[in-house]
């Protein structure tokens, strides 16, 4: 993407966990002249260089092409994780959303696409070596969030197949965690009521040790560094995996909370999950629950060796700050990121 003089740069869900460390690192970048924020609902916050528009990505009436005229890049971070109930509801902003996000680039002739895939998309694999961007992407069927992103890499897949004058990249995080996100996460994955100070180490004095519980992580302010550098790397198309080391499982985990690890079956912790979950009682489904569990560890030396990206962050640490986050009532001043403490 040329920089030669300031290139524009439009960010679809602009307001969420990603958008907001996206849109703050952009607007502090000297090689970006402006910044367009999308929402469906603008925000208090205004960074520098950055104009905020309402726009519903699920709606027929959204008019992305007109949104992105005279853009230099679209980076689409717009997602909907709930009703996990209702998937059809999800289908249409992530999935049809994310299609008219691909027609209007095309439509708009901009020359760069970078997409928010994930770790996700991934079918089931290794716990005990990491995969490069090559392992297949069907991700885990019965869940609606692999589904859906699985569903957009093949939507992709014949998107640069039309468009070659596109320069598409698919960005593949772990899971991504900031101090600002943790109310945020707390309400989509752990229900709105649910107590941030039982993240306190104290009050765990044991730890579910569930088998194949292993998972990496990514502060979302690297994740979003990874997002600026592919911009500015004219040679950079296709997958990036995204992670921090150490992989965390219930050792880990252990050490840093000071908890003892007690192992405890699949079965019994997805029926708790389960039977949460169809009260109404618990945002997340067991149907993710199946996915975390068959999600394989990546490699993520072509981001290192091709966008000379590096996570200033450990995993343990990025884990810390959430937990953090999750005590205080960790915000910020979006409707999707709004801090508020439980209990």
């Amino acid at each position: 993407m040329s920089s030669s003089a300031g290139s524009r740069v439009v960010v679809t869900g602009a307001t969420g966990n990603v958008g907001t460390s996206v849109v703050r690192l952009l607007s502090e970048d000297p090689a970006v002249k402006s910044v367009r924020g999308l929402a469906r609902r603008t925000p208090a916050w205004s960074p520098e260089k950055t104009e905020w528009s309402a726009v519903d990505l699920s709606a027929d009436s959204a008019n992305l092409a007109e949104r992105f005229e005279g853009a230099d890049a679209v980076i689409h971070l717009a997602w909907a994780f709930q009703p996990t109930h209702d998937p059809a509801v999800t289908w249409r902003t992530n999935v049809l959303g994310s299609i008219r996000v691909f027609e209007a680039v095309a439509a708009a002739r901009v020359p760069v696409l970078v997409h928010a895939s994930s770790v996700g998309t991934y079918s089931p694999g290794p716990k005990d070596r990491p995969v490069d961007e090559s392992w297949p992407t069907h991700g885990w069927p019965d869940a609606a969030y692999c589904r859906e992103k699985a569903y957009l890499e093949r939507t992709l897949d014949v998107f640069e197949r039309d468009h070659p004058e596109v320069r598409v990249v698919r960005m593949r995080p772990a899971f991504l965690f900031k101090w600002q996100s943790a109310s945020e996460q707390r309400r989509i994955f752990g229900g709105r009521f649910l107590p941030g100070p039982l993240a306190r180490p104290d009050l765990l004095p044991f730890l579910p040790d569930v088998p194949g519980l292993r998972v990496q992580a990514l502060h979302t302010d690297d994740a979003a560094e990874a997002y600026r550098l592919a911009l500015h790397t004219d040679t950079a198309r296709g997958a990036f995996n995204l992670a921090a080391d150490p992989p965390l499982d219930a050792g880990v985990l252990g050490e840093l909370l000071g908890s003892r690890p007690v192992r405890l079956p699949r079965t019994a912790a997805r029926s708790a999950i389960a039977a949460a979950w169809g009260l109404r009682l618990l945002p997340a489904s067991p149907h993710l629950f199946d996915a975390v569990l068959r999600l394989p560890l990546m490699d993520c030396g072509r981001a290192h060796n091709e966008l000379g990206w590096q996570p200033r962050r450990t995993a343990t640490e990025v884990l810390q700050e959430f937990l953090d986050g999750l005590q205080k009532g960790g915000g910020m001043e979006t409707e999707p990121m709004r801090g508020r403490k439980v209990g």
